[in-house]
């Protein structure tokens, strides 16, 4: 089989590799798509970071079981699946308080290990959904686990339908936030320096939008009435970040998506006396996040203006890992089907 083999900096290629076998717990899946993502980018452009190469890249993909391991009762061949990635030990204190995303032993396919950039991948069960009777397609199921993502970060910041939601950033996943915010808050204004990315946002269901380039965020909410109670940082610029805090308010809660590279100086004084909350958010919970992503990406009936194209695996890297390393992708969402040899348009069809 093919698989985009990640080994370090700027090294990934597609090698012929074996069709792996599933151990007793694990499950053999025949990829139908998979989509690339910053992550993807940074290991190639500096990694090694999380990953342990020599490793086939690779988190967010959908497919249909091949075979199952003896001891797999869950899953059958036939059944449609999307991976959620993140494997954990279902045993320790996170996983125990049902914080799975935190496990003193969390792994990710694609990252620690092989993952879902090949014609086939070997996972445990548990890290796979059955949506089989979704009525959504493989291709649209193919952005279920980076919606998941966004629903874990909406429900981390405890944003309800009296609230008012600011998000800075309209990439990868600030698009699926939008998305998930504006299914629970009252208003939600989206701000970024792309005027496509805003258009799309407001097809996503904000509200409001901003060109950043255009103004004060805090004088656009004055203007707009709104009250900043959650604010999310997507876009892990410092520039975001100084926008955010200089928009919230006393109460407000925010939530840095966006990892910062830098060191932020923190006015922690000034958080103290506003009662600013201040909310992490990390991956997602396979149990609560996955079912919710899967639900929200029915409430469209088509995902072209997010992921209009599936790419073959030959393409990954050009075509897909690097625009989004260099900053020039203009999609949202690629796909990629290890399976095609050429381009083609993605299926958003329900069955």
């Amino acid at each position: 089989m093919k698989a985009l083999v990640f080994r370090g900096a700027a090294d990934a290629t597609v090698e012929n590799l074996e069709v792996p076998e599933p151990g007793p717990t694990e499950v053999l899946v025949r990829v139908a798509v998979c989509g690339v993502c910053g992550s993807d980018a940074a290991e190639l452009d500096h990694g090694p970071i999380l990953t342990t190469a020599p490793v086939v890249l690779g988190h967010e993909f959908s497919g249909v079981v091949e075979a199952v391991g003896t001891d797999v009762t869950t899953l059958k061949a036939g059944d449609h699946v999307v991976s959620g990635a993140g494997i954990s030990c279902g045993a320790c204190r996170p996983c125990r308080r049902g914080r799975t995303n935190l496990c003193v032993d969390y792994r990710t396919a694609g990252l620690q290990i092989n993952g879902g950039l090949a014609e086939y991948t070997v996972v445990p069960a548990t890290t796979l959904l059955d949506v089989t009777s979704s009525g959504l397609s493989l291709d649209t199921l193919g952005l279920a686990q980076p919606m998941s993502i966004a629903v874990h970060a909406v429900r981390r910041s405890g944003v309800s339908a009296v609230d008012d939601a600011i998000i800075v950033g309209v990439g990868g996943i600030g698009a699926f936030l939008t998305v998930a915010a504006s299914a629970i808050a009252a208003r939600v204004l989206v701000v970024d320096i792309d005027p496509d990315r805003l258009d799309l946002a407001l097809k996503l269901g904000a509200h409001h939008v901003m060109n950043a380039r255009e103004g004060s965020l805090a004088e656009r909410i004055e203007a707009l009435g709104l009250h900043p109670d959650v604010l999310f940082e997507v876009s892990g610029t410092r520039a975001g970040l100084d926008s955010v805090l200089s928009a919230a308010r006393p109460g407000s809660t925010i939530v840095p998506v966006g990892i910062q590279r830098d060191e932020v100086a923190v006015p922690l004084a000034q958080w103290t006396v506003r009662e600013y909350t201040v909310v992490g958010t990390n991956a997602h919970v396979f149990a609560d996040d996955l079912p919710d992503a899967v639900r929200l990406l029915a409430t469209r009936d088509d995902w072209s203006d997010v992921a209009p194209l599936v790419l073959p695996l030959d393409q990954a890297v050009a075509e897909g890992i690097e625009p989004i390393r260099t900053g020039s992708a203009h999609r949202i969402k690629t796909l990629i089907d290890p399976s095609i040899q050429a381009a083609r348009a993605a299926d958003h069809r329900r069955s």
